[in-house]
């Protein structure tokens, strides 16, 4: 998948326009980022297509901490972040985005492959949400 087939599939997901699709991706996955280890948010952004490193931002150091929150934490984070109307609207969003991440990585199911090293550093409520947006 392109980084343009990417963020088309946010967008008509959605239903918004590029910018804020992208605005929403970014918010994602900066949060989502920050739930993985360095080298894990690393391998990720490697099999991302170039326009879309630039929304993943993993430029870290390896051995900054994991920062673990959970679910309602995490989407009120996406909300703010990416000037959602409600936690609803945010859930949606993160959902919308994480199916359109399992896709790039060819994991119809969020298990298999780096979707399967994403999920497995997932807090238990954040494993659920990704693997809800998978069967979506």
């Amino acid at each position: 998948m392109t980084e343009n087939g990417f963020v088309d599939e946010v967008s008509n997901d959605l239903r918004c326009d590029r910018q804020r699709a992208e605005s929403v991706i970014f918010a994602v996955f900066r949060e989502l980022s920050h739930r993985l280890t360095a080298r894990e948010a690393a391998d990720v952004a490697s099999q991302l297509p170039a326009g879309l490193k630039r929304l993943w931002s993993s430029k870290e150091e390896i051995d900054r901490p994991v920062e673990k929150i959970h679910r309602a934490e995490f989407i009120g984070r996406v909300r703010q972040s990416a000037v959602l109307p409600d936690d609803e609207e945010a859930e949606r969003a993160v959902r919308v985005v994480f199916r359109a991440l399992q896709h790039l990585l060819g994991s119809p199911s969020g298990r298999e492959g780096e979707a399967w090293d994403i999920f497995s550093q997932l807090s238990k409520d954040l494993k659920q949400l990704w693997l809800d947006a998978a069967r979506a």
